[in-house]
């Protein structure tokens, strides 16, 4: 299948051109004043910021990717609550006019020479760079991926080939396990692999289906989620809706033709148990970027080494970084982005003027756990995985309003706040562009 190949190459299709910006190596300027290597949240905010300090004409955004996607909204695409279609824009009216668009993808990082190569060859030197290239997806880690996904009753919401995957797969339920699993990796967005448990669950009590359905939640982690507070309320829906949660066990194969699913116990190795599916949505594991990891700007484990109070490389000064490539001690979300591009921006600014930065990442993330069709447990929280609450209400509870924002207010805000580097008004006020962003 094509979409499988390119699941495989980690290409994304490309639909559109535009004569905005400057898409061509050959056009480019080989010097800029600042190179943003991504153009996913964190870049095309970081370029938006960048271009309102430094003058468009001193920024370029190295990025290969005709489309650009919220990529939040996938686990409600899974569910048949949103289309794909609506998750999606072209690059190119993303991209803030007048920032260099350099379409390449990065090849090699040379922080010592500050150069960056790209696929075609191009060398791109800088003065500061931030690095905002997201992690790795490893389907291929587990046996009988990603080739098991040309079978029926398999998908995943985090890759744009297998989002709808998932929804077919729901749709053709009829009875038996329906499994959904958390790998042994991070990942970004801690919650989304049990938000489409919930989501399938009242799915099949609609449809009339959930009395022959068995729900079990195969997740590598000792806990339901990192947080108590929220923790608690997530095992209380577990109970109440008669979902089998089963802690410490990480999905190793796939055997699709069968409709097979095994997995170890990573309390006792060697353990493994195969569990027939009826449906199978999987989380993948998950890397740091392989070009970060190659370079000298990774840590020991190959995410981008940065300081976790202000983004700022701990041995290469001039370099940044932002969202899910580093190496911060939270949970990986676009609402972690929003939070951390206002700190890099008053971060590069007091670098620009010779100042010691003055502001710290308090490590704000926030995880809209979904947990129906109209109902969000709005989870916020720092480094110290403790809540950092923006409403004067026990946000733990399940709320309708909660969905809402996630489900409509926040991607207005994404596209039309974050992207464009806005940013104003009251603390709460602020807030709100990082909630809803998975």
């Amino acid at each position: 299948m094509a979409a499988l190949r390119r699941l495989k190459q980690g290409r994304s299709t490309a639909i559109a051109i535009s004569q905005l910006h400057t898409s061509s190596c050959a056009f480019a300027k080989q010097h800029y004043k600042m190179l943003v290597l991504g153009g996913g949240a964190g870049g095309i905010t970081m370029s938006a910021r960048m271009k309102r300090i430094m003058g468009a004409e001193n920024v370029a955004v190295v990025e290969p990717s005709e489309m650009h996607y919220y990529q939040p909204i996938w686990t409600l695409v899974g569910a048949g609550a949103k289309t794909v279609a609506s998750s999606g824009r072209p690059t190119a009216n993303v991209m803030p006019s007048g920032v260099k668009w350099v379409k390449s993808k990065v090849q090699e990082i040379n922080p010592d020479t500050n150069t960056v190569r790209t696929d075609d060859g191009t060398e791109i030197s800088y003065e500061y760079m931030i690095v905002a290239l997201g992690l790795q997806l490893h389907y291929e880690k587990i046996k009988g991926l990603p080739e098991g996904f040309e079978y029926p009753n398999i998908g995943s919401n985090y890759s744009l080939q297998t989002v709808e995957k998932t929804w077919k797969a729901l749709q053709n339920f009829k009875e038996g396990n329906a499994v959904f699993t958390f790998p042994n990796s991070p990942v970004k967005c801690a919650g989304a692999p049990q938000k489409i448990m919930y989501l399938s669950d009242a799915y099949l009590r609609k449809t009339g289906k959930r009395e022959k359905a068995n729900i079990i939640y195969n997740t590598s982690l000792p806990v339901l989620f990192g947080v108590k507070k929220y923790a608690d309320s997530l095992w209380e829906i577990v109970k109440q809706r008669d979902l089998k949660v089963n802690l410490r066990q990480n999905l190793i194969e796939v055997r699709a033709d069968k409709q097979e699913a095994v997995f170890e116990n990573l309390d006792k190795p060697g353990e493994t148990q195969v569990l027939e599916y009826e449906m199978l949505h999987v989380t993948p594991p998950m890397g740091p970027n392989l070009v970060v990891k190659s370079s000298p700007l990774g840590d020991e484990a190959g995410w981008l080494d940065v300081n976790k109070d202000n983004l700022q490389h701990k041995k290469y000064p001039n370099v940044f970084g932002i969202g899910d490539c580093t190496n911060l001690p939270t949970i990986r979300t676009a609402a972690a982005v929003a939070a951390q591009s206002a700190i890099l921006n008053r971060t590069i600014s007091k670098i620009l003027k010779n100042e010691k930065p003055d502001k710290k990442y308090d490590g704000y993330t926030s995880c809209p756990l979904v947990t129906s069709y109209n109902t969000v447990i709005m989870a916020e929280f720092d480094y110290n995985v403790q809540p950092l609450e923006t409403f004067p209400i026990n946000q733990a509870k399940e709320r309708r309003i909660m969905y809402h924002m996630k489900a409509d207010l926040m991607p207005h805000l994404y596209w039309h706040g974050l992207l464009t580097g806005l940013w104003g008004g009251p603390e709460p006020y602020r807030k709100l562009f990082h909630l809803g962003m998975k």
